[in-house]
């Protein structure tokens, strides 16, 4: 992490020159792997020279154009395969930035399903894109209710990638992003300094298309499916009411106590959807799903955490481990039963509020209803960390950070039972 941030630093303080040779990974501590630190390098220092400009109009900022690694391992084509794996996981963190950083009002869900098809295309990807009418066929109730509120169209977008060596026992790992285009809360509206940041809702689904989109490149050996619920939420005259009841996929119902909750309206369709055994479909090996979700983890910690919430010590412990590897900042969170009767329902099979305190808890708590049993299950909450609205930082931008790319790529590509 040190290695990344320091590149990361200087790509950034180095971006009037046109070229630039970065001897950092000599600096490893005893022990490291030079080849590792060659690619943490490489990583940074595509992560500090990134930039979003597509909305200035008065001349380019200057970036750095080309940075030579120097690989002291000794080790070649060890040295090449660093840099280029560096270069592609970086790659797919900014092209989650470039999502998150893309105003709501141009990147619609129907605009966001059909770059996803072009990412897709290019990284070998298998992709489907459902438009409404196919939504309302498969029973995606969650996200057309949350849709309703809006003059766009939703769209339910399945990625899916096939390593080149898999066989019949590969695992198969389900990946979910919540994918609301702007929240503005619908009818429980948001106050304006509350919006200002609200392009950014769909992080969790940049985080999966980014991290796909490298799972080629980065010969990930496992199976991966990715599910992303796309809409906006807003107030137009037939929007969700608060005091509606959802029927999601799978049958279960949702009492609606606050609109501004609706990630957790959609996610519940895409992860019943995603983790259940059904005709040509079996269920995956395991799912994590990610979503800027809660105010209330940010409370908890801070703008540059995310939590963790499994019920799975393995999950868990791998996405921890991945999280450092990458240098995203993770901390397990209690997935807390005892809280459990706070989301409970006089009308429905659930609400979508809880009490006042612990409300990154009660949206897990909510989310883990709609997983199939026996499917291991990671939820990340990236409020804070999916966008960061303070200045530069090294490696980390203002504005979409793609925060969790790097993190599932570690995780995926680390051997699986």
């Amino acid at each position: 992490a040190v290695l990344r941030r320091a590149a990361g630093a200087a790509a950034r303080a180095a971006s009037r020159q046109c070229s630039i040779s970065v001897a950092l990974a000599h600096a490893a501590p005893e022990g490291f792997d030079p080849v590792e630190a060659v690619r943490a390098v490489a990583e940074g220092l595509v992560l500090g020279a990134y930039r979003y400009d597509e909305y200035k109009t008065k001349g380019d900022r200057p970036v750095l154009a080309e940075a030579t690694v120097v690989d002291p391992s000794g080790r070649a084509k060890a040295g090449r395969d660093a840099v280029a794996a560096g270069v592609a996981a970086a790659q797919a963190t900014c092209l989650a930035r470039d999502l998150v950083n893309e105003p709501g009002g141009s990147l619609t869900a129907p605009v966001l399903a059909e770059r996803a098809a072009e990412v897709a295309a290019g990284a070998g990807l298998g992709c489907t894109i459902h438009d409404e009418k196919a939504a309302r066929k498969l029973g995606l109730t969650g996200l057309l209710t949350v849709n309703r509120g809006s003059a766009v169209p939703a769209r339910y977008v399945e990625l899916t990638y096939e390593p080149a060596q898999a066989a019949k026992g590969t695992p198969t790992i389900a990946l979910v992003g919540k994918g609301i285009t702007f929240d503005a809360g619908g009818l429980s509206i948001k106050t304006a300094d509350g919006m200002a940041t609200m392009k950014c809702d769909m992080g969790g689904a940049a985080a999966v298309l980014g991290a796909m989109s490298a799972c080629a490149a980065l010969h990930v050996p496992v199976r991966v499916e990715g599910h992303l619920p796309l809409t906006d939420n807003m107030l137009g005259g037939d929007a969700m009411r608060v005091g509606d009841v959802i029927r999601h996929y799978g049958g279960s119902t949702t009492e609606v106590l606050n609109t501004d909750a609706e990630g957790r309206l959609i996610l519940a369709d895409a992860l019943a959807y995603a983790t259940e055994t059904r005709k040509g479909h079996a269920a995956p090996d395991a799912a994590i799903d990610l979503a800027t979700l809660t105010g209330a983890c940010m409370v908890a910690l801070g703008s540059r955490t995310a939590g963790l919430f499994s019920a799975d010590d393995g999950l868990a412990e791998r996405l921890s481990e991945a999280a450092l590897r990458a240098g995203e900042a993770v901390w397990r969170m209690p997935l807390a039963e005892g809280e459990r009767h706070r989301i409970e329902s006089k009308i429905a099979d659930r609400k979508n509020t809880g009490y006042k305190h612990g409300g990154a808890i009660h949206a897990a708590l909510f989310l883990s209803d709609f997983v199939a049993d026996g499917v291991p299950w990671a939820h990340l909450d990236i409020a804070g960390p999916a966008f960061n609205e303070e200045g530069d930082d090294a490696d980390t931008p203002a504005g979409g950070t793609g925060f969790g790319v790097r993190t599932l790529l570690e995780a995926l590509t680390a051997p699986w039972p």
